[in-house]
């Protein structure tokens, strides 16, 4: 995109916050520093007062197990902040993304699931971030909500990051391979978001709010990626640990996680002709970012 719309985001320090603010330096970045999602008039007052044209709505409580012990809080942020934002939205006439997760799944189905499967989610951060999608289609009917799954980047706390410390420190590390989903780069959901943005200004506005799933290609278990993860990190010439896989049951969480994370992207790739690269490829660009900054380091 040459010319963006004047673009607010929300969550701007985390994984997709960063991604999209490397690639629209003008976008107003917002995190808790600068608005509380709780505060409904915060929220609705700063972001009018922005007026931007475009709102990618990124924040959400998405720590998933501490939410189990802590639901009034994830329904705070991930119900109450998204019906806050869609409400500024509406207000401003503003083009809204909503980032929902592949968690509003049961995770029960053995095919990729499309947008229009029942949904059932099996945790709080599911939960709330379905009353999320529910407070969108109310609130700004012409918005827009965008499903992803497993979602990492060099930045921040995520699968790849927590296997690259656990390297440093474990000889073994033990992960769970009977959950199947696509690892998908902030990078590229990043780009893609952006891409859909410009599209949807080149349409007519929807009288509802449109779903779309937006998944890296292909699969794996979270086995198979950390397996890809230690086998890049040691062609980069790292020490890396032992992997062994074990069953969802021999590793207890106190949110359950769907066996089945995986979506089914063709509406998207149909309706706007986005699909994203492989997630092997994807990986491949990050590990060698961080080698990078590795090797740069001071030490």
């Amino acid at each position: 995109m040459e010319h963006h719309p004047r673009l607010v985001v929300t969550g701007g320090r985390g994984q997709l916050g960063r991604a999209l603010g490397a690639r629209v330096p003008e976008a107003v970045l917002l995190d808790i520093d600068e608005v509380d999602l709780t505060d409904r008039e915060a929220v609705v007052r700063t972001i009018t007062g922005i007026h931007p044209d475009v709102i990618i709505h990124g924040g959400a409580y998405t720590a998933v197990d501490a939410a189990e012990s802590d639901p009034e809080g994830a329904r705070a942020v991930n119900a109450g902040g998204t019906e806050a934002v869609a409400e500024a939205a509406a207000v401003l006439g503003a083009a809204m993304v909503y980032v929902s997760t592949d968690y509003v799944f049961g995770g029960e189905a053995t095919l990729p699931y499309p947008e229009d499967h029942d949904t059932a989610p099996i945790s709080v951060y599911g939960v709330t971030k379905l009353e999320g999608e529910r407070a969108v289609r109310e609130a700004c009917p012409a918005g827009v909500i965008l499903r992803t799954s497993w979602l990492y980047s060099r930045f921040g706390r995520n699968f790849m990051t927590t296997m690259l410390q656990l390297a440093q420190t474990r000889a073994v590390v033990r992960v769970v391979d009977d959950q199947h989903g696509a690892p998908t780069a902030a990078p590229d959901l990043a780009r893609a978001m952006l891409d859909l943005i410009e599209r949807m200004t080149q349409t007519a506005a929807p009288d509802r709010a449109r779903i779309y799933h937006l998944a890296a290609r292909g699969e794996t278990t979270w086995h198979g990626f950390a397996a890809a993860i230690f086998a890049g990190w040691a062609r980069r010439g790292h020490r890396v640990p032992t992997l062994r896989p074990i069953g969802t049951d021999q590793y207890p969480t106190a949110a359950r996680r769907p066996r089945n994370s995986r979506l089914d992207c063709t509406r998207i790739a149909r309706d706007f002709g986005l699909r994203l690269p492989p997630w092997q490829h994807s990986l491949a660009l990050c590990l060698d970012d961080l080698a990078g900054a590795h090797a740069e380091a001071p030490r």
